[in-house]
């Protein structure tokens, strides 16, 4: 088992444990991790643009034109595509973007993600992420001492005072052990975890 130091809120190292090889030391799998990435990715899309095909833009329902003798090419109708104000050719109509992976696939990508933050030391753990009041100057001079700008927060229980405090940081993010994913994890630098969320997510996963 790979071991990681614990630090304070004050970035003073208070103690160390041991990481679950089962979770933060698998062999990382690119390609499920790449899937994750493009799950949930495709599943925030609305999927709502539309626009109109010839059969469905208002009017050009006269020939514009004799069919001979006019010198000009023959024209059926003003909404063809290639008139201005004329319908799209195979428009995007409303649809689902969504897909789905299997269970067990997910884990191992969050895992290969998790074991990649571990890999890289760029995986910090405290021993408890609280704050006594909602100050979102306090919580960035936290992160300063951890020497951390860009950062995951994984938090063990839904402590209001720190996710008020780290939401109007552009580069933070606060997320539960529930909800946290593999594009969360690789698009902050670092993660930020409660001693106490390291364990919620050895038993879940492991």
């Amino acid at each position: 088992m790979s071991k990681v130091s614990v630090y304070n809120m004050e970035g003073q190292q208070v103690d160390e444990i041991e990481l679950n090889d089962e979770v933060f030391n698998v062999e990382i799998n690119e390609h499920l991790v790449n899937q994750a990435v493009k799950l949930q990715l495709a599943n925030k899309r609305q999927g709502t643009q539309s626009a109109k095909t010839r059969s469905e833009v208002r009017g050009g329902g006269r020939k514009p034109w004799k069919q001979k003798g006019t010198g000009h090419a023959r024209q059926g109708s003003t909404r063809a595509p290639q008139w201005t104000g004329g319908g799209v050719v195979f428009a995007p109509k409303p649809r689902d973007y969504s897909f789905k992976m299997n269970k067990k696939e997910k884990q191992l990508a969050l895992k290969s993600a998790l074991t990649s933050r571990v890999q890289e030391n760029k995986f910090i753990v405290v021993d408890a992420i609280k704050m006594d009041e909602k100050k979102t100057k306090t919580f960035v001079k936290a992160l300063d001492s951890l020497k951390v700008s860009k950062a995951l927060v994984v938090l063990n229980e839904n402590d209001q005072n720190v996710v008020c405090s780290a939401r109007n940081i552009p580069a933070v993010k606060t997320a539960l052990t529930n909800t946290i994913s593999v594009y969360d994890i690789l698009k902050y630098d670092t993660i930020v975890i409660d001693k106490a969320a390291v364990a919620t997510i050895e038993e879940v996963y492991a």
